[in-house]
């Protein structure tokens, strides 16, 4: 783990434009990251591209396949590209990105074809700033970096540090001695991460020396949540995406500035100067991804069905595209997890439809078991749901794992959850 000195944040520097003449494009470079190790590596492009004064930075996982890599490189067109040893290649061929755009995070579409999130710098510095005012960050308080920067979670730690004029520590191993040693006073992860510190020695004696940590990424499950609580750790549930600049709700309260609402489809919808500028090159995605809200502003359009609460706490439900149809009944996966997660002997669950020549899909319970000497079984899995939820949403399979799969940003990896035995 390494932990560099402070530098000035930028709360403190004039501006967070491109200093360009109107309509100028602006070059873009791709830095190649290999994993959360790298992640100082893009601190400083970062912070010209934040200020203004350098490239609008693409960050890549160096450790994606070859094949991958170049269909980024294709379809963003940087100017340069940084390679894991700081060698700078330059390209041809390369029109810049828009004068506004600060960062782009690459993401795949429902047809794996590479989408490019535009970020401006105000929407990333408002996003970091709300962020550390709801969790109290003093001055010089630092973050942890345990998440990879090429993704916008881990991403927003590097520009909170810089918005808060730090400079943040890395732990490639976010392992409970890491944490401890860190001697930062926030934290960002994702639920994975947070499951196997509960259970490591001393991993909760580590996190409850944080005076925050977020957890998001993808939904938390209500057991590990109260067990972190009643540890004393101050826990942050955060919802978002790229597309909003990583978490833009807390523990179900909006950021400020963002307003969140259900759509007549059963949609969110999220409004506020922490939304993408558009997805580049794509002025057909970027007009479906937005429509006009009832008072005529911008507003994005998510993938995530959910309302906001009477008390004014946004409640998500699951991804609309994630819906598994069983006998001809609708099944939200994020619901039915949700209640497993507070079953008896449940650790952590994650909930997916799976083929079925009578049913069309069969809800599926992957479930990694508090004790693997007494696992919980199905029929009191579906006990559990049939008392809270319709019996069509009770699974009717249950597969037993060590641990979910995770992609490298954290989130599980539904598609692998989908098709084969854990």
């Amino acid at each position: 783990m390494s932990k560099p000195a402070s530098l000035p944040g930028l709360a403190a520097r004039a501006g967070f434009t491109w200093r360009a003449g109107d309509g100028e494009r602006r070059p873009l470079h791709a830095v190649l990251l290999r994993g959360v190790a790298d992640a100082e590596r893009l601190i400083d492009p970062l912070s010209r591209a934040l200020d203004g004064s350098g490239p609008a930075v693409l960050p890549v996982d160096a450790a994606l396949p070859a094949a991958r890599i170049s269909q980024l490189l294709d379809a963003f067109q940087p100017d340069a590209v940084i390679g894991p040893d700081g060698e700078a290649r330059t390209r041809s061929g390369s029109s810049g990105v828009a004068a506004d755009t600060a960062v782009i995070i690459g993401t795949s579409g429902s047809t794996g074809e590479p989408k490019g999130v535009e970020l401006s710098a105000a929407a990333l510095t408002h996003s970091a700033r709300a962020s550390l005012a709801r969790v109290g960050a003093r001055p010089g308080e630092q973050w942890l970096v345990c998440l990879p920067v090429s993704h916008v979670a881990g991403l927003q730690v590097l520009v909170r540090s810089l918005v808060g004029g730090t400079r943040p520590a890395v732990a490639a191993d976010a392992s409970a001695g890491a944490l401890a040693a860190s001697g930062c006073a926030h934290l960002s992860i994702v639920p994975t991460q947070l499951v196997r510190l509960l259970g490591e020695p001393g991993g909760r004696e580590a996190l409850a020396g944080f005076s925050s940590v977020l957890v998001g990424g993808a939904a938390a499950g209500a057991a590990a949540l109260e067990e972190a609580r009643a540890a004393g750790i101050a826990v942050v549930t955060t919802y978002g995406m790229s597309e909003t600049c990583g978490g833009c709700v807390y523990d179900g309260v909006p950021l400020d500035g963002v307003a969140v609402r259900e759509g007549g489809d059963g949609r969110l919808r999220i409004s506020g100067p922490v939304l993408m500028s558009r997805y580049h090159e794509r002025p057909d995605l970027t007009a479906a991804a937005f429509e006009h809200g009832p008072d005529g502003g911008r507003e994005f359009v998510t993938s995530d069905l959910g309302y906001v609460d009477g008390g004014g706490r946004v409640v998500i439900r699951g991804r609309a595209d994630d819906v598994i149809i069983t006998g001809g009944h609708k099944v939200v996966p994020g619901e039915v997890s949700a209640v497993l997660s507070t079953c008896p002997g449940v650790r952590e669950v994650v909930v997916v439809g799976r083929p079925d020549r009578e049913w069309g899909e069969r809800v599926t319970a992957v479930v990694v078991p508090a004790d693997p000497a007494d696992p919980p079984g199905l029929e009191l899995l579906r006990m559990h749901v049939s008392a809270r939820l319709p019996r069509y949403a009770c699974p009717s399979e249950v597969v037993l794992t060590e641990a979910i799969p995770v992609l490298p940003s954290g989130k599980p990896d539904l598609a692998s959850l989908k098709v084969a035995r854990t």
